[in-house]
Protein backbone atom coordinates (compact mmCIF):
# COMPACT_ATOMS: atom_id res chain seq x y z
CA UNK A 1 0.00 0.00 0.00
CA UNK A 2 1.23 3.52 -0.79
CA UNK A 3 2.50 5.88 1.88
CA UNK A 4 0.28 8.72 3.07
CA UNK A 5 3.28 10.49 4.63
CA UNK A 6 6.98 10.40 3.89
CA UNK A 7 9.54 12.45 5.76
CA UNK A 8 12.84 12.40 3.92
CA UNK A 9 15.68 13.48 6.21
CA UNK A 10 13.91 16.62 7.40
CA UNK A 11 16.05 18.93 9.51
CA UNK A 12 15.11 21.98 11.56
CA UNK A 13 17.09 24.29 13.80
CA UNK A 14 15.99 27.29 15.86
CA UNK A 15 18.94 29.60 16.43
CA UNK A 16 21.61 27.12 17.57
CA UNK A 17 19.16 24.45 18.80
CA UNK A 18 18.50 21.41 16.61
CA UNK A 19 14.84 20.47 17.01
CA UNK A 20 14.70 17.77 14.31
CA UNK A 21 17.85 16.07 13.06
CA UNK A 22 17.50 14.55 9.58
CA UNK A 23 14.42 12.53 10.49
CA UNK A 24 13.00 10.00 8.02
CA UNK A 25 9.84 7.93 8.38
CA UNK A 26 7.06 6.43 6.25
CA UNK A 27 3.40 6.18 7.25
CA UNK A 28 1.41 3.64 5.28
CA UNK A 29 -1.98 4.79 4.01
CA UNK A 30 -4.82 3.38 6.11
CA UNK A 31 -2.63 2.71 9.16
CA UNK A 32 -2.45 4.14 12.67
CA UNK A 33 1.01 5.48 13.46
CA UNK A 34 2.40 6.60 16.80
CA UNK A 35 5.04 9.33 17.02
CA UNK A 36 6.60 8.95 20.44
CA UNK A 37 9.35 10.52 22.48
CA UNK A 38 10.15 12.38 25.70
CA UNK A 39 9.33 16.05 26.16
CA UNK A 40 11.37 18.19 23.81
CA UNK A 41 12.25 15.28 21.52
CA UNK A 42 11.01 17.03 18.37
CA UNK A 43 7.59 15.45 17.90
CA UNK A 44 5.58 18.65 17.55
CA UNK A 45 8.26 20.28 15.41
CA UNK A 46 8.10 17.29 13.05
CA UNK A 47 4.30 17.47 12.84
CA UNK A 48 4.39 21.19 12.11
CA UNK A 49 6.78 20.63 9.21
CA UNK A 50 4.57 17.80 7.98
CA UNK A 51 1.68 20.21 7.42
CA UNK A 52 3.58 23.33 6.40
CA UNK A 53 3.25 25.39 9.59
CA UNK A 54 7.04 25.61 9.48
CA UNK A 55 9.30 24.53 6.64
CA UNK A 56 12.31 22.24 7.05
CA UNK A 57 15.77 23.74 6.66
CA UNK A 58 16.69 20.60 4.75
CA UNK A 59 14.94 17.46 3.53
CA UNK A 60 11.50 16.90 2.00
CA UNK A 61 7.93 16.24 3.12
CA UNK A 62 5.72 14.10 0.85
CA UNK A 63 1.96 13.64 1.33
CA UNK A 64 -0.22 11.25 -0.66
CA UNK A 65 2.63 10.40 -3.03
CA UNK A 66 3.47 14.03 -3.92
CA UNK A 67 5.92 16.55 -2.58
CA UNK A 68 4.14 18.83 -0.10
CA UNK A 69 1.98 21.64 -1.45
CA UNK A 70 -0.73 23.70 0.25
CA UNK A 71 -3.67 22.22 -1.66
CA UNK A 72 -3.05 18.88 0.08
CA UNK A 73 -4.12 20.38 3.40
CA UNK A 74 -7.79 20.06 2.36
CA UNK A 75 -7.24 16.32 2.86
CA UNK A 76 -5.63 16.74 6.29
CA UNK A 77 -7.25 17.14 9.70
CA UNK A 78 -5.06 18.50 12.50
CA UNK A 79 -5.57 18.63 16.24
CA UNK A 80 -2.77 20.70 17.83
CA UNK A 81 -1.41 20.12 21.30
CA UNK A 82 -2.18 23.71 22.28
CA UNK A 83 -5.75 24.99 22.47
CA UNK A 84 -6.47 26.68 19.14
CA UNK A 85 -10.02 27.88 19.78
CA UNK A 86 -11.61 31.34 20.00
CA UNK A 87 -12.71 31.36 23.62
CA UNK A 88 -15.62 33.79 23.25
CA UNK A 89 -17.27 32.06 20.31
CA UNK A 90 -20.13 29.67 20.94
CA UNK A 91 -19.31 26.03 20.28
CA UNK A 92 -21.66 25.49 17.33
CA UNK A 93 -20.78 28.83 15.71
CA UNK A 94 -17.12 28.01 16.10
CA UNK A 95 -17.43 24.58 14.49
CA UNK A 96 -19.51 25.97 11.58
CA UNK A 97 -16.86 28.65 11.07
CA UNK A 98 -14.04 26.08 11.00
CA UNK A 99 -16.02 23.89 8.62
CA UNK A 100 -16.47 26.85 6.29
CA UNK A 101 -12.70 27.43 6.34
CA UNK A 102 -12.32 23.90 4.97
CA UNK A 103 -14.71 24.67 2.13
CA UNK A 104 -17.95 23.22 3.49
CA UNK A 105 -21.21 25.06 2.71
CA UNK A 106 -22.76 26.55 5.84
CA UNK A 107 -25.71 24.13 5.95
CA UNK A 108 -23.39 21.12 5.58
CA UNK A 109 -21.01 22.46 8.19
CA UNK A 110 -23.93 22.93 10.62
CA UNK A 111 -25.29 19.44 9.90
CA UNK A 112 -21.95 17.75 10.48
CA UNK A 113 -21.19 19.85 13.57
CA UNK A 114 -24.48 18.93 15.22
CA UNK A 115 -24.01 15.24 14.38
CA UNK A 116 -20.51 15.18 15.85
CA UNK A 117 -21.60 17.09 18.97
CA UNK A 118 -24.30 14.52 19.58
CA UNK A 119 -21.84 11.68 19.00
CA UNK A 120 -19.33 13.11 21.49
CA UNK A 121 -21.98 14.17 24.03
CA UNK A 122 -21.55 17.91 23.49
CA UNK A 123 -25.09 18.57 22.19
CA UNK A 124 -26.13 20.28 25.44
CA UNK A 125 -23.19 22.68 25.17
CA UNK A 126 -23.45 23.88 21.58
CA UNK A 127 -24.71 27.35 22.57
CA UNK A 128 -22.14 27.84 25.34
CA UNK A 129 -19.00 29.88 24.82
CA UNK A 130 -15.79 27.87 24.47
CA UNK A 131 -14.33 29.53 27.58
CA UNK A 132 -17.25 28.14 29.64
CA UNK A 133 -16.28 24.56 28.82
CA UNK A 134 -13.92 22.33 30.78
CA UNK A 135 -10.54 21.47 29.28
CA UNK A 136 -11.82 18.03 28.36
CA UNK A 137 -14.85 19.46 26.54
CA UNK A 138 -12.66 21.97 24.71
CA UNK A 139 -10.49 19.06 23.61
CA UNK A 140 -13.53 17.33 22.16
CA UNK A 141 -14.42 20.51 20.25
CA UNK A 142 -10.94 20.54 18.73
CA UNK A 143 -11.28 16.84 17.95
CA UNK A 144 -14.51 17.51 16.04
CA UNK A 145 -12.92 20.45 14.22
CA UNK A 146 -10.16 18.17 12.93
CA UNK A 147 -12.71 15.74 11.46
CA UNK A 148 -15.50 17.97 10.11
CA UNK A 149 -14.25 18.02 6.51
CA UNK A 150 -13.77 14.22 6.39
CA UNK A 151 -9.97 14.26 5.91
CA UNK A 152 -7.96 11.34 4.54
CA UNK A 153 -5.06 12.01 6.92
CA UNK A 154 -5.77 12.79 10.58
CA UNK A 155 -2.88 14.19 12.66
CA UNK A 156 -3.42 14.51 16.39
CA UNK A 157 -0.90 15.92 18.84
CA UNK A 158 -1.73 14.63 22.34
CA UNK A 159 -5.40 13.91 21.53
CA UNK A 160 -6.14 12.42 24.97
CA UNK A 161 -4.82 15.40 26.97
CA UNK A 162 -7.31 16.63 29.55
CA UNK A 163 -9.73 13.75 29.01
CA UNK A 164 -11.11 11.51 31.73
CA UNK A 165 -11.02 7.72 31.06
CA UNK A 166 -14.57 7.63 29.70
CA UNK A 167 -13.99 10.36 27.16
CA UNK A 168 -10.61 8.89 26.22
CA UNK A 169 -12.40 5.64 25.34
CA UNK A 170 -14.96 7.60 23.32
CA UNK A 171 -12.24 9.22 21.21
CA UNK A 172 -10.41 5.92 20.87
CA UNK A 173 -13.55 4.33 19.43
CA UNK A 174 -13.84 7.14 16.88
CA UNK A 175 -10.22 6.66 15.82
CA UNK A 176 -10.83 2.94 15.31
CA UNK A 177 -13.87 3.72 13.14
CA UNK A 178 -11.79 6.12 11.07
CA UNK A 179 -9.21 3.39 10.55
CA UNK A 180 -11.92 0.99 9.37
CA UNK A 181 -12.98 3.66 6.88
CA UNK A 182 -9.47 3.67 5.42
CA UNK A 183 -8.24 6.90 7.00
CA UNK A 184 -4.59 7.35 7.95
CA UNK A 185 -4.05 8.41 11.55
CA UNK A 186 -0.90 9.83 13.10
CA UNK A 187 -0.90 10.74 16.73
CA UNK A 188 1.65 11.81 19.26
CA UNK A 189 0.96 10.95 22.88
CA UNK A 190 2.49 10.02 26.22
CA UNK A 191 -0.30 7.44 26.75
CA UNK A 192 1.58 4.23 25.99
CA UNK A 193 -1.48 2.11 26.74
CA UNK A 194 -3.37 3.84 23.92
CA UNK A 195 -0.42 3.40 21.55
CA UNK A 196 -0.31 -0.35 22.21
CA UNK A 197 -4.04 -0.70 21.58
CA UNK A 198 -4.29 1.50 18.50
CA UNK A 199 -1.04 1.68 16.55
CA UNK A 200 0.18 -0.49 13.70
CA UNK A 201 3.63 1.13 13.68
CA UNK A 202 5.64 3.60 15.74
CA UNK A 203 8.59 5.93 15.56
CA UNK A 204 10.37 6.80 18.81
CA UNK A 205 12.42 9.96 18.52
CA UNK A 206 14.83 11.56 20.95
CA UNK A 207 16.88 14.72 20.44
CA UNK A 208 15.25 15.04 17.02
CA UNK A 209 16.45 11.65 15.77
CA UNK A 210 14.68 8.35 15.20
CA UNK A 211 16.00 5.79 17.68
CA UNK A 212 13.38 3.07 17.19
CA UNK A 213 10.98 2.67 14.27
CA UNK A 214 8.85 -0.01 12.68
CA UNK A 215 5.88 -2.33 12.97
CA UNK A 216 4.77 -2.34 16.62
CA UNK A 217 4.37 -6.12 16.88
CA UNK A 218 7.84 -6.68 15.42
CA UNK A 219 9.35 -4.07 17.73
CA UNK A 220 7.89 -5.79 20.79
CA UNK A 221 8.80 -9.27 19.56
CA UNK A 222 12.42 -8.18 19.06
CA UNK A 223 12.75 -7.64 22.80
CA UNK A 224 11.77 -11.25 23.55
CA UNK A 225 9.69 -12.57 26.41
CA UNK A 226 11.81 -11.58 29.39
CA UNK A 227 9.10 -10.11 31.62
CA UNK A 228 7.09 -12.03 34.21
CA UNK A 229 3.80 -11.08 35.81
CA UNK A 230 3.30 -12.91 39.07
CA UNK A 231 0.59 -12.95 41.73
CA UNK A 232 1.44 -14.46 45.07
CA UNK A 233 0.69 -14.89 48.75
CA UNK A 234 3.60 -14.54 51.14
CA UNK A 235 7.06 -13.19 50.26
CA UNK A 236 8.65 -14.30 46.94
CA UNK A 237 12.01 -12.83 48.10
CA UNK A 238 13.08 -11.13 44.90
CA UNK A 239 15.62 -8.78 46.49
CA UNK A 240 19.13 -9.98 45.64
CA UNK A 241 17.83 -12.69 43.29
CA UNK A 242 20.52 -13.20 40.62
CA UNK A 243 17.84 -14.00 38.00
CA UNK A 244 16.14 -10.61 38.36
CA UNK A 245 17.17 -7.43 36.56
CA UNK A 246 14.47 -5.29 38.22
CA UNK A 247 10.93 -5.55 39.56
CA UNK A 248 7.92 -3.46 40.54
CA UNK A 249 6.05 -4.86 43.53
CA UNK A 250 2.42 -3.93 44.17
CA UNK A 251 1.84 -5.98 47.33
CA UNK A 252 0.41 -9.29 46.12
CA UNK A 253 1.31 -8.66 42.48
CA UNK A 254 4.75 -8.10 40.97
CA UNK A 255 6.17 -7.34 37.53
CA UNK A 256 9.64 -8.80 37.06
CA UNK A 257 12.24 -8.10 34.38
CA UNK A 258 14.61 -11.07 34.00
CA UNK A 259 18.32 -10.73 33.44
CA UNK A 260 19.54 -11.72 29.95
CA UNK A 261 19.66 -15.51 29.70
CA UNK A 262 17.77 -16.07 32.96
CA UNK A 263 15.39 -19.05 33.08
CA UNK A 264 11.82 -18.11 34.04
CA UNK A 265 11.12 -21.67 35.26
CA UNK A 266 14.04 -21.42 37.68
CA UNK A 267 12.59 -18.18 39.00
CA UNK A 268 9.23 -19.92 39.49
CA UNK A 269 10.85 -22.74 41.47
CA UNK A 270 12.75 -20.33 43.71
CA UNK A 271 9.81 -18.08 44.47
CA UNK A 272 7.53 -21.07 45.09
CA UNK A 273 9.84 -22.10 47.96
CA UNK A 274 8.90 -18.90 49.81
CA UNK A 275 5.44 -17.94 48.59
CA UNK A 276 2.25 -19.44 47.16
CA UNK A 277 2.24 -18.50 43.46
CA UNK A 278 -1.31 -18.08 42.12
CA UNK A 279 -0.36 -16.70 38.71
CA UNK A 280 2.89 -16.78 36.73
CA UNK A 281 3.00 -15.48 33.14
CA UNK A 282 5.92 -14.84 30.82
CA UNK A 283 5.30 -11.82 28.58
CA UNK A 284 6.81 -9.44 26.09
CA UNK A 285 7.77 -6.11 27.67
CA UNK A 286 5.22 -3.35 27.55
CA UNK A 287 5.78 -0.44 25.18
CA UNK A 288 6.27 1.79 28.21
CA UNK A 289 9.17 -0.40 29.40
CA UNK A 290 10.69 -0.40 25.90
CA UNK A 291 10.30 3.39 25.77
CA UNK A 292 12.11 3.87 29.10
CA UNK A 293 14.85 1.41 28.14
CA UNK A 294 15.55 2.85 24.69
CA UNK A 295 15.42 6.50 25.77
CA UNK A 296 17.61 5.71 28.76
CA UNK A 297 20.25 4.05 26.62
CA UNK A 298 20.15 6.93 24.12
CA UNK A 299 20.70 9.43 26.91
Amino acid sequence: MANAVELRRIHKTFDHFTAVDHLSLNIRAGSVYGLLGPNGAGKTSSIRMMIGITMPDDGEVWLFGERFHREQLQRVGYLPEERGLYKRMKVLDHLIFLGRLHGLPEHESRKRSLAWCERLQLNEWTHQKVEELSKGMQQKVQFIAALLHDPDLVIMDEPFAGLDPGNAVMLKDVLLELKKDGKTILFSTHRMDQVERLCDAICLIDHGRSILEGDLKKVKASYGKNHVQMQYEGDPQLDGNDLVESFNNYGNYVEVRLKPGADAQQLLRRTADHARITRFELLEPSLEEIFIDVVGKNA
